[in-house]
């Protein structure tokens, strides 16, 4: 065991009987909405993952200790405070040595959840290659961790506001597998369809179960992205998404905003742009994917015990 971790009881339990757990992020928690939609959205979210039939592990850093599985309390601790870090894996060792609080991002939800033994994890969109890397070289951790935790990602693909193109060019340089769930194109968060086609398909949670196990028993490290399209009902047209993407980022220029800055003010952007449909389709796409990484983990603890 980690000397820096705290597994919740619920979730050590779960582990220890092999039953189905999934980590869900804390950044959208701290740096993705304002309280109290914030906490409703966690809880909310938490619920799905139980409904379906998988323990939740809600991963965060409280007082300088790796969480696997919160309390209602911490979370609701983690919606409220004010000077909770953004974080992800280099971030770690400086917040266990301050004993400072951290919402973790996709990457550092995954060297958690890797460390506690949780194979699944929900988010909204993995970060990727950001426009303008080619002078900037801003490509997120997200896609580097993938290559190195055993821990598969279901999400709405990559965020809009990246370059996905390159993303996905990098995620195959770093051999990480990428599977659409459904759907023969590639989703671009808030959208569908991100006109690039899906490097790989599958139409089943079994089925991916089967690959995740594939994966594993042969040795191969790293994990997989599952990208998982928001349900048609709740998408926004790339037209329309497109077109307040690039006023954000010509924004976020003006202003010279770069860094671990970039993806919480581009996303705070659009939703002003949008009216807040952006943000409502957000919503939309984790409680989706919460779903359907319950659906996971529960073929994958059922196709392991057997």
């Amino acid at each position: 065991m980690n000397p820096h971790l705290d597994i919740a009881p619920g979730v050590r339990e779960a582990l220890a009987a092999r039953r189905p757990v999934v980590a869900l992020e804390s950044t959208v928690i701290a740096h993705g909405m304002a309280y109290p939609q914030n906490l409703e959205t966690a809880l909310s979210v938490e619920a799905i993952v139980r409904a379906g039939g998988a323990m939740p592990a809600t991963i965060a850093v409280i007082g300088g200790r790796l969480k696997a599985g919160l309390s209602e309390a911490e979370i609701a601790h983690i919606a409220k405070a004010n000077d909770v870090m953004k974080a992800t894996v280099r971030d770690l060792p400086y917040l266990a040595a301050t004993a400072r609080d951290g919402a973790t991002t996709v990457a550092a939800t995954m060297r958690i959840a890797a460390l506690a033994g949780i194979a699944v994890f929900a988010t909204g969109g993995i970060g990727g290659v950001h426009r303008g890397a080619a002078q900037t070289f801003d490509i997120s951790a997200d896609l580097t961790e993938m290559a190195a935790s055993r821990v598969a990602v279901v999400a709405a693909g990559a965020k809009s506001i990246l370059d996905i193109g390159a993303t996905l060019e990098r995620l195959e340089t770093l051999g990480v597998p990428v599977v659409v769930y459904g759907a023969d194109r590639f989703p671009a968060f808030y959208s569908r369809d991100s006109k690039f086609t899906a490097p790989q398909r599958l139409d089943s949670t079994t089925e991916i179960a089967r690959m995740m196990q594939a994966q594993w028993s042969t040795g191969f490290g790293g994990g997989l992205l599952i990208a998982n399209p928001i349900p048609a009902a709740d998408e926004i047209s790339a037209a329309i998404i497109d077109k307040a993407i690039e006023q954000a980022v010509a924004e976020m220029e003006r202003q010279g905003i770069g860094g671990k800055e970039a993806t919480p003010y581009l996303l705070a952007k659009v939703a002003a742009i949008t009216g807040g449909a952006s943000l409502k389709a957000n919503m939309a796409l984790i409680r989706h994917n919460a779903k359907v990484a319950a659906e996971i983990a529960v073929a994958f603890a059922a196709l392991r015990d057997r």
